[in-house]
């Protein structure tokens, strides 16, 4: 039996594209009301636009600490409550550590980890003291088994699959879900690193996934029996070898 999403509210950031969108696109199909946070403000506008009355749109850069912080009150301000929480905004980078850019890596690490931890850390306390709540990650399948391509996003991933696990068993007890939804390769912006290569032979072996089969996956996570987690949901292409 499915739990009914009418009326809930969600926050997913990096909503403005790719996964986030197709997220909250079919949250709000499922009489969600949703808060998109991301930091392309005209982007966000005209998703919001698109999306109708139930959408709406928070500018922040997450890489800012004190933005992060001041998320929920913004979240309650604009949609009156706070029920889902997706962390979503990711970034992407391949190759070889010989060959790679530190100062790359730091930007990947702040923002797939460092903003994200921060960001369910900002939110987390109000679905504590109300005794529900479902916190979602987008993690990767290169968190769950490592991609000799891309060893930074890897570890990146591994770091987000560790806090779910944890997390998640920390917070059960108030009533809070945690859980991941490990997708393979998406056509999303992330791929815009791929070597043109790489890409041209994905898209040839019909080896890429589109968000909004990602989207499905996390509305059947947040549709559980309230007494259900999924902990981890791993999507990926028929013809990905991992």
């Amino acid at each position: 039996m499915s739990e009914s999403l009418k009326g809930k509210v969600a926050a997913i950031t990096g909503a403005a594209s790719g996964i986030g969108l197709a997220c909250a696109r079919t949250l709000i199909e499922a009489d969600a009301r949703v808060v998109l946070i991301d930091r392309a403000g005209d982007r966000l506008a005209a998703c919001c636009a698109e999306l109708g009355p139930n959408a709406f749109g928070l500018v922040a850069d997450l890489l800012n600490p004190a933005e992060v912080s001041a998320l929920l009150p913004k979240i309650l301000q604009l949609a009156g409550g706070l029920d889902i929480f997706h962390a979503n905004a990711g970034a992407y980078v391949g190759g070889d550590v010989v060959d790679g850019d530190p100062n790359e890596w730091d930007r990947v690490l702040n923002l797939n980890v460092n903003a994200a931890f921060r960001s369910v850390h900002a939110v987390l306390p109000h679905m504590v003291a109300r005794k529900t709540g479902d916190i979602i990650f987008t993690s990767s399948i290169a968190g769950i088994v490592p991609v000799v391509w891309e060893p930074i996003y890897t570890a990146s991933k591994f770091a987000v699959q560790a806090f779910v696990h944890t997390t998640r068993r920390q917070v059960a007890k108030h009533g809070v879900r945690v859980g991941a939804v490990a997708p393979g390769p998406v056509v999303t912006a992330l791929l815009d690193d791929w070597p043109k290569a790489k890409m041209e032979e994905a898209l040839a072996s019909g080896s890429l996934m589109q968000p909004e089969e990602v989207a499905d996956a996390v509305r059947y996570m947040l549709t559980r029996p309230r007494h259900v987690t999924i902990r981890d949901l791993v999507i990926l292409p028929n013809n990905v070898d991992l």
